[in-house]
């Protein structure tokens, strides 16, 4: 594993000096990812940066558009009132993170910058059109999420920049969301296939606009154009929502690996993308659907 400076930052500022100091440095927060990829046997970096003691990091507004520091807890997410009744995906995914003890400790910004495309949050903020602040000495700059990912456990966040904040602009009326995933099990399980939707309804209840993103399907998670076209211009009827199966599995991009194999993946790629239109929907129209505890999800068979 080699050597690896710890430190300890208490500012921005201070983080962003340390950062400065040297290219081999990783900046935590929680610090879940960093054990994990430490006990499956992944080089570290030379230097550690610890943010967790950076208060003004650990932030929740949600009256207009939601802003989220980047140290907001998953726990904090799935318990607050606004993100859920106003970004309910959010809520969904934040709720099903890691353990009790993860979701406690685990922050969205970390979540966010360790670009993980199986990450639980990922799905829901594309979906709701979120936004990173990224600050380094230099200033603040504003990236679209699905710009940040570039390939796992990549990002298009330039040297000495840090993750501060995450926006997400407030839904128009009729608007619901969701997020669903397949697991085996439920302790500590990370998704199989995963998939967040976002839809608008008009007065007559007829999709206006969705937004269908696909968790563990593809290098990053990626949107399907081919399901929200499918959706789009309905009152989310079996036919519309069939076509919804048919083009998410269509868009999928999937590997075999120890958990699932490639053709199984794209075909409940469909199946958890349907779901999750349809909850999506139902919550549009004011119809209830629980957030996890009771969770969001699909038991598989394996594979």
């Amino acid at each position: 594993m080699g050597d690896v400076a710890f430190h300890t930052a208490t500012t921005v500022d201070e983080a962003l000096a340390l950062l400065g100091d040297g290219s081999d440095a990783r900046v935590v927060a929680g610090g879940s990812d960093l054990i994990v990829q430490a006990r499956h046997g992944k080089s570290l970096p030379g230097t550690v940066i610890a943010i967790h003691r950076i208060d003004v990091l650990r932030s929740l507004t949600s009256s207009g558009d939601l802003v989220v520091g980047a140290l907001t807890s998953h726990a904090t997410l799935c318990a607050d009132a606004g993100v859920r009744s106003n970004w309910t995906a959010i809520a969904d995914a934040s709720a099903l993170v890691g353990s009790h003890a993860t979701r406690n400790v685990g922050t969205l910004g970390g979540n966010v910058m360790n670009a993980s495309p199986a990450m639980e949050t990922g799905g829901p903020l594309i979906v709701l059109g979120a936004s990173v602040t990224l600050r380094s000495a230099a200033g603040d700059r504003e990236v679209a999420i699905e710009e940040l990912w570039t390939g796992p456990g990549k990002t298009s966040a330039k040297p000495g920049e840090i993750c501060v904040a995450v926006t997400v602009p407030a839904q128009p009326a009729h608007t619901g969301s969701a997020y669903v995933r397949l697991e085996y099990r439920r302790a500590m399980e990370i998704a199989i296939v995963g998939a967040s939707a976002c839809v608008t309804l008009d007065d007559d209840g007829n999709v206006t606009a969705a937004k269908v993103a696909l968790t563990a399907l593809a290098p990053t998670i990626i949107r399907s154009p081919a399901a929200e076209a499918a959706i789009i211009g309905t009152d989310g009827n079996d036919e519309a929502l069939a076509a919804v199966t048919a083009g998410a599995s269509a868009d999928a991009k999937p590997i075999s690996d120890l958990r699932a194999n490639e053709d199984y993946r794209r075909a409940m790629a469909g199946v958890i993308a349907k779901r999750a239109v349809a909850v999506a929907a139902q919550r549009a129209r004011g119809e209830e659907f629980p957030i996890p505890a009771t969770p969001v999800f699909m038991k598989g068979s394996g594979q």
